[in-house]
């Protein structure tokens, strides 16, 4: 039998509950280091033996010098075994705690490829997985090179930024290099990228000794850019498994895995079907469970938590042990989520049979549907998104500056 663990979450977000909770009830034990802001959120306190907050500055940063020094003078008493980011914005800062205290887990080079959609891309393109054409903004001859010779739009993305936050789509040269002029000295730290335009997929996996033992392929009915620059609802749906796409999705996703050399963790990865030549291109992936409540959509359709899981999984590799998927399902589900003008909306008329969560969250409106017909949670998708625009939606301008 092994002994009790202490894992310390690190997360500048309010997310991994599941997570937490499934260490606690392994015997282990939960430290969880987060921003002071999220103090009062509903963790799960049951869960957690000691909490370790930092203040953020203006700009959302965290100081590495005091993290690092108040992680050293809490590890006098404590000795943790396992460092764990729950969120995208913490995997170069836990893969940089990993390195300096010397804990087993995803270091920092490999960190980049989860993280840095410029390592990515780099990385991708030299084990042969197809990605759309793209180029660094280090240099004014690259730039250049780049506008003359791949056709427009293009996407200024920020490399290090989750989901659609801080792109800027630009249709010329001139136009082009004045949003490279507003970057000013911040402009390394974007890309360029052709714009592709295309169905987006996002496969949401378990990865356990570098093979990919779990994956889930959905399919977002409008993309993430289109949502947060277009105002849009955000909606996804399971795919039919053992579908061409399915099959063509599971196989890139693994072979973009074992090309960024993932050995286990959750993944969440999105990839494009270009309308213009019908390929699939890899477009991002990210170490850690999915947002905006796909995780809740996977497990509907599924039965398996991926939250729950990965921490089986994070155990399973520290102590040597093996480990078990449990029994797999294979429904459909499908999800909606946007903004609404109301602070508590009311949900009670949407009464289908297949809704089995509902979102509750200050102006939030969101549903999850489950059922075995994929047609029939594409149907009332949309016909959710139809009502929830007419009745219930609102909506923000798009964050231009990513937050690191």
């Amino acid at each position: 039998m092994s002994s009790p663990l202490n894992v310390l979450c690190i997360s500048r977000y309010f997310k991994g509950g599941d997570f937490m909770k499934s260490i606690k009830s392994s015997g282990s034990k939960v430290y969880l280091l987060t921003s002071k802001k999220l103090e009062h959120e509903a963790w799960p306190w049951e869960s957690i033996e000691e909490t370790f907050y930092i203040i953020e500055d203006e700009k959302g940063h965290w100081n590495h010098d005091h993290m690092v020094g108040g992680l050293a003078h809490r590890m006098r008493n404590v000795k943790f075994d396992i460092f764990v980011a729950l969120d995208d914005f913490d995997v170069e800062h836990v893969a940089f705690l990993r390195e300096y205290f010397r804990i087993p887990g995803m270091g920092e080079t490999t960190a980049r490829y989860f993280r840095d959609k410029l390592a990515m891309r780099i990385k991708a393109q030299s084990e042969g997985v197809s990605i759309p054409a793209f180029t660094s903004l280090f240099n004014d001859n690259d730039i250049n090179h780049f506008a003359e010779t791949i056709p427009a739009p293009w996407l200024v993305k920020p490399r290090m930024q989750a989901s659609a936050t801080g792109i800027t789509k630009v249709h010329n040269k001139e136009q082009l290099w004045d949003v490279l002029y507003k970057l000013g000295g911040d402009r390394h730290e974007y890309l360029l990228e052709r714009f592709a335009p295309g169905a987006v997929y996002h496969v949401d996996s378990l990865t356990y000794e570098g093979k990919v033992i779990f994956s889930r392929v959905s399919q977002y009915m409008d993309t993430p850019f289109e949502v947060a620059h277009g105002g849009g609802i955000f909606r996804s749906h399971t795919i039919e498994i053992g579908s061409a796409e399915d099959k063509a999705l599971l196989q890139l996703n693994e072979h973009v895995m074992k090309a960024f050399g993932m050995q286990y963790s959750a993944s969440h990865s999105e990839f494009i079907k270009c309308n213009e030549d019908g390929k699939y291109y890899f477009l991002e992936t990210a170490s850690r469970v999915g947002g905006a409540h796909l995780a809740e959509m996977v497990e509907t359709a599924s039965g398996l938590n991926l939250w729950t899981e990965w921490a089986k999984i994070e155990l399973a590799v520290f102590n040597n042990q093996k480990y078990v998927l449990p029994k797999i399902k294979k429904d459909h589900a499908g999800i909606i989520v946007s903004l609404s003008r109301f602070e508590s909306p009311d949900t009670s008329t949407f009464d289908d049979k297949e809704i089995v969560w509902r979102m509750h969250k200050n102006h939030h409106i969101g549903m999850i549907v489950l059922s075995k017909d994929r047609q029939k949670i594409v149907q009332l998708l949309d016909k959710y998104a139809e009502r929830v625009k007419n009745e219930f939606h609102a909506s923000l301008p798009a964050p231009t500056k990513p937050k690191s």
